[in-house]
């Protein structure tokens, strides 16, 4: 068995747009432009009009029309087809007798088809008896103050106008599936409400009522006409009969009628923004010829109602729409007055629900999810948005089963069978995702939605149409109510007035983050200046006290000795402090030498620099494992772990004192770029309160009296963090009181390490 005869989809492929065949109601006759030689024809000529294919193969059309129709067929041939069909054409069948028929031409590329259908009667065919037959109509769904009164009014006029048993307004949904929404009828059985699955009516098929604004089948009960050649001559292809009145329809929609029970049939296309938006489908019970003037008024009507649905579907819940508009301008002002967009979404929870009428959404900002509402678990939210993120189209997803294509939502049906998707940008994966719950209903379908499959006694498998149209009804689980057109049409703005508000927002950002610069460079060349210039007059100072004490001792008693030895150790003091001011100016201006530096070699010369500096401290070091090697300014980074050792070694009452310097695999932090390496030094010394943790890297903060722990300027924080920042990490520390503290911090690892 063949996978084409198993696919059960073979109905959405099948070609009828080139059956090679057409209805017996007319003929077809093909012309090569622009010769106008009949080179394909209809094997009903001779009962139609009184000529053998045979005859009329391979002549000129001249053969069969007069000049003056001919001339009128070249002139057709030189302007817009839809403004002049259809052509009176008189053919002489018999020497006495001529017939009268609607000709209706149209080209395809270097091929003409010429399509004939005998006129039934002399009918009045001038515009004012058109107008005649349509104003009152034209008014009426104009001034229909709603979609469904003014279907209604269509339905009521096409029926009165052509006759018709039935007639319907057939309206589609997003996947494809249709609905009765109006009805006008004879018949017992009404078909309003009654849905009717996709498969009842075809893509190729739904594509063809796009080409072709009205189809006609007198009798679904007829035999379809052969082409004669089967291909076309010119092509040595069947020939393309999209574009024919008279195409034959498929013989799976003819056995689909004929198990309704409906024997006539014509359906006009409804289109809203360029696509299908429904059809006025006519049932008939038994055979009917419409002729082409009536034809053209019903479609003309199909037309007019095409342009009123914008206008009608916008009246449609309009209190609805302006609330939704309301809440959207008062969203997005929320956002712009917070500092971060996402902050600002954080803060109206409530709004972004109540935008789309949802009950649960979900803000995806990279990696972090911020759930509002009803929602999937965070690990289901990840595997949902990455099933989705392929079939975003237009920044955009949406669906009200989610289960049918994705199986797992089965588990969390109750509060996401719905959901609608906004990207809001690709390359920051920042997301909005909205949920509604499972809503069970009860649907009427006209007769049973599935199509049954016939076995051949060969084991092949063939999809037939439904022989059923009793009221079908069945509970539907899985299924949320629909997101509005206008839901999703506020959604696609959100995201524009969005990126509007981060751009303002980077703007504002940009600009606060030169003036930043341009002070901080400000600073840095003020604190240079100042320090610089401070230290010649504090050394004068420093000089005549000393000069006082030594020229001066006998002359000053002790009281004055002891004020000039204090002036000299604040003098002292505050050189120290200058030192410092002018080191950590120095420290922005100086420009990074980056280059690979090995902390297995920096590190513990650094310990021995220090033991030195302190041999009365025993200290014990411990280094875990081996140190990872990082891109820097060697000379910086030195002064990095020298001031953090230091800092451990010099805050430490323990009898046995231990400084530990290590890394931390995996970065340590989710803010941590990807090449970053978390470094820490630890100690078991004093500690550090929890209120003076984001205060001991201010500069000259101090926590401790001034000669306490071997006193200092309280600069050496404030340099590593310096020090660190300039090489793009970031530094901070957890601690205890009496028990120690933890220094971590970043830096940008070797390639390779």
């Amino acid at each position: 068995m063949t996978d084409e005869i198993i696919d059960l989809t073979n109905c959405d492929r099948e070609p009828i747009h080139i059956p090679s065949l057409i209805q017996p109601h007319g003929v077809l006759l093909v012309l090569q432009d622009p010769t106008l030689e009949i080179v394909q024809v209809s094997s009903n000529t001779q009962q139609v009009i009184g000529r053998q294919p045979d005859d009329l193969l391979g002549k000129s059309l001249s053969d069969l029309l007069n000049v003056k129709q001919i001339k009128l067929i070249q002139q057709c041939l030189a302007e817009d087809f839809e403004s002049v069909n259809p052509l009176n054409i008189i053919i002489n069948k018999h020497q006495n007798k001529s017939i009268h028929f609607d000709g209706i031409v149209h080209r395809l590329d270097t091929i003409i088809l010429l399509e004939l259908e005998p006129k039934k009667a002399k009918e009045k065919t001038g515009f004012f008896d058109f107008y005649q037959q349509v104003r009152g109509t034209i008014t009426r769904i104009q001034k229909a103050p709603t979609l469904l009164e003014m279907c209604q009014i269509v339905v009521t006029e096409v029926r009165r106008i052509a006759g018709f048993d039935r007639v319907m307004v057939y309206r589609f949904d997003r996947e494809g599936a249709g609905r009765v929404i109006a009805e006008d009828t004879n018949q017992e059985t009404p078909y309003l409400d009654l849905h009717y699955p996709p498969s009842d009516i075809p893509k190729q098929a739904r594509q063809l009522y796009t080409l072709n604004w009205l189809r006609l089948i007198p009798d679904a009960s007829y035999q379809p006409v052969t082409l004669i050649p089967a291909n076309n001559p010119l092509t040595n292809q069947p020939l393309d009969l999209s574009l024919s009145i008279l195409r034959s329809v498929s013989p799976i929609h003819l056995e689909y009628l004929q198990n309704m029970g409906v024997t006539a049939s014509m359906s006009i296309s409804l289109m809203h923004e360029q696509k299908l938006w429904g059809l006025i489908a006519c049932h008939h019970s038994s055979p009917k010829y419409i002729s082409y003037n009536i034809r053209t008024i019903c479609e003309f009507i199909g037309q007019v109602m095409s342009v009123e649905l914008a206008n009608k579907e916008a009246s449609e819940d309009i209190d609805y729409k302006s609330q939704l508009k309301l809440l959207q301008t008062q969203f997005v002002e929320g956002l712009s007055q917070a500092e971060y967009f996402l902050d600002g979404m954080v803060q109206m929870k409530s709004q972004l629900l109540n935008l789309v009428s949802a009950t649960g959404a979900v803000i995806c900002n990279g990696d972090q999810y911020i759930q509002v509402g009803k929602t999937p678990s965070q690990l289901e939210v990840h595997a949902l948005l990455d099933w989705i993120k392929p079939q975003l189209h237009h920044n955009l997803f949406e669906t009200r089963s989610l289960m049918k294509n994705y199986p797992a939502a089965s588990f969390f049906k109750a509060i996401a069978s719905s959901v609608l998707a906004l990207e809001i940008s690709k390359v920051h994966h920042n997301y909005i995702l909205w949920f509604r719950p499972e809503v069970i209903q009860t649907v009427n379908w006209g007769g049973n939605p599935n199509k049954p499959v016939e076995v051949f006694s060969d084991g092949s498998l063939r999809m037939s149409p439904r022989k059923s149209f009793e009221l079908w009804q069945e509970t539907v689980q899985g299924t949320a109510l629909p997101w509005k057109p206008c839901e999703i049409e506020v959604v696609t703005e959100l995201r524009s007035l969005i990126v509007g508000v981060v751009l303002r927002q980077a703007d504002k950002l940009a600009s606060m983050n030169f003036e930043l610069q341009r002070s901080n460079e400000e600073l840095d060349s003020f604190a240079y200046v100042a320090s610089h210039d401070l230290k010649e007059p504090l050394r004068g100072i420093h000089n005549y006290a000393n000069f006082l004490m030594e020229d001066y001792a006998d002359v000053l008693d002790n009281d004055g000795i002891a004020k000039l030895q204090t002036l000299v150790r604040l003098t002292q003091r505050m050189e120290d402090l200058i030192n410092s001011l002018l080191h950590f100016s120095r420290l922005g201006r100086a420009e990074l030498i980056r280059e690979s530096v090995n902390l297995n070699e920096l590190v513990p010369q650094v310990i021995a620099i220090l033991t030195i500096s302190r041999p009365q401290s025993e200290v014990e070091f411990r280094i875990p494992q081996p140190l990872k090697s990082v891109q820097g300014d060697r000379a910086q980074i030195n002064e990095l772990f020298s001031n953090l050792i230091s800092n451990a070694i010099k805050y430490n009452d323990k009898p046995k004192k231990w400084v530990e310097i290590g890394f931390i695999e995996g970065n340590g932090e989710s803010k941590v770029a990807s090449n970053s390496v978390t470094f820490y030094v630890r100690d078991n010394g004093i500690g550090i309160l929890q209120e003076h943790l984001d205060k001991i890297f201010q500069i000259f903060r101090r926590l401790h009296g001034r000669d306490d722990f071997g006193g200092g300027t309280g600069v050496g924080l404030t340099i590593a963090r310096k020090i660190v920042e300039r090489h793009g990490g970031r530094i901070w520390v957890e601690s205890t009181p009496t028990e120690g503290s933890m220094f971590y911090f970043t830096l940008s690892a070797e390639a390779n390490t």
